[in-house]
């Protein structure tokens, strides 16, 4: 390691205003931004500590709106009652995230923040039609997903919530790196008022994206087999020492069957 300047904010106004000093990065629970200071793939100048600011922690249930403070952690999401009962498939999302140390650690916010195209959130937030609130507007999942670590995030801008309305069905489905947890391939899918979305995680050469070809299929029908014989272009699709793009192209299909079995469980 190196030496860095570590600010503990104690609200998001002052998490706002400390970032502006020098090269600095938020810091949530750490589990992307740690190892990569450690390999010197990032070098902050400063760390601007978000763990301690109350407001952002809690998950909120009202009816079926749900809101999600950004730093709840991945452990809290997987096993808050309310949320199982209105959302059982974003619950079931987070308590497969990683390992216990990761999922006591890690944050929703942060995970979002990232974007790594392997997480599994963006997948969910996605398929959700979910709003991503931060200290200055609120994004629609749709628009603030740009690409590989890409949001529509400014520099000073902070993560506080994510919110959205629980669909009456949604499932949640991935093929993990049996290593790092993360997903090879992960298909989250919902249907609700606004009818059916699927959205991929892990697949994409350009990170997490909506699948028209499943949706179609699953608007037709909602259950597993009206995927039968569905295919996913593999152009777009990433190739790497673990899968080639016409192997994740074909787990996309099964892991969205997996999903809609969930659904419909």
């Amino acid at each position: 390691m190196y030496s860095v300047n570590y600010h503990r904010a104690t609200s998001v106004a002052d998490a706002a205003k400390k970032i502006k000093s020098g090269d600095a990065k938020y810091l949530a629970g750490g589990m992307t931004l740690i190892p990569a200071m450690k390999t010197r793939l990032a070098a902050p100048s400063d760390l601007v500590d978000l763990n301690h600011i109350a407001d952002l922690k809690g998950i909120k249930v009202s009816g079926k709106n749900v809101t999600i403070g950004a730093a709840t952690t991945h452990f809290d999401v997987a096993n808050d009652e309310k949320l199982k009962k209105v959302c059982p498939a974003l619950s079931h999302l987070a308590s497969h995230i990683g390992d216990p140390a990761v999922r006591h650690r890690g944050t929703i916010g942060g995970s979002v923040a990232n974007n790594d195209p392997a997480a599994d959130y963006p997948s969910a937030l996605l398929a959700l039609g979910a709003t991503i609130v931060t200290n200055k507007r609120q994004i629609a999942a749709d628009k603030f997903f740009k690409g590989l670590f890409e949001t529509a995030l400014k520099d000073d801008e902070i993560v506080t919530a994510v919110t959205f309305t629980a669909p009456a069905r949604s499932g949640y489905a991935k093929f993990p790196n049996p290593a790092s947890r993360y997903a090879m391939t992960g298909v989250f899918v919902t249907k609700g008022k606004d009818g059916v979305r699927a959205a991929v995680t892990g697949a994409g050469d350009d990170g997490v994206f909506r699948s028209k070809e499943i949706e179609a299929a699953l608007t037709r029908k909602f259950e597993a087999s009206a995927l039968e014989g569905v295919t996913v272009p593999s152009g777009s699709l990433m190739g790497d020492i673990h899968a080639t793009p016409e192997y994740r192209a074909n787990l996309v299909v099964v892991m969205a069957k997996r999903a809609v079995m969930a659904a419909n469980a």
